[in-house]
């Protein structure tokens, strides 16, 4: 079983945090490389968050409406078929 943590990216130089506005997809649900995961609201704009590789969300460790850190891990995919 191989995990790849999903980290919050920083899209602007002065991104420094954002926050969990909507997970468009649940625990258990398939994913695909570069697909939308959730959508994230940093320095007043929404940006959408995309899977780092195709597997299964096995977890989300940032709920909606939680702000967290650049870089901080906020979901677990597992790619093992």
């Amino acid at each position: 079983m191989a995990r790849v943590e999903v980290l919050l990216p920083q899209w602007g130089m002065g991104m420094s945090e954002g926050t969990i506005t909507a997970w468009l997809k649940s625990i258990g649900d398939s994913v695909a490389e570069d697909e939308a995961l959730a959508d994230i609201e940093a320095e007043k704009v929404t940006e959408t968050l995309e899977a780092p590789a195709a597997g299964t969300l096995v977890e989300i460790l940032v709920p909606e409406g939680d702000t967290v850190e650049v870089r901080t891990p906020v979901a677990v995919i597992d790619t093992a078929e």
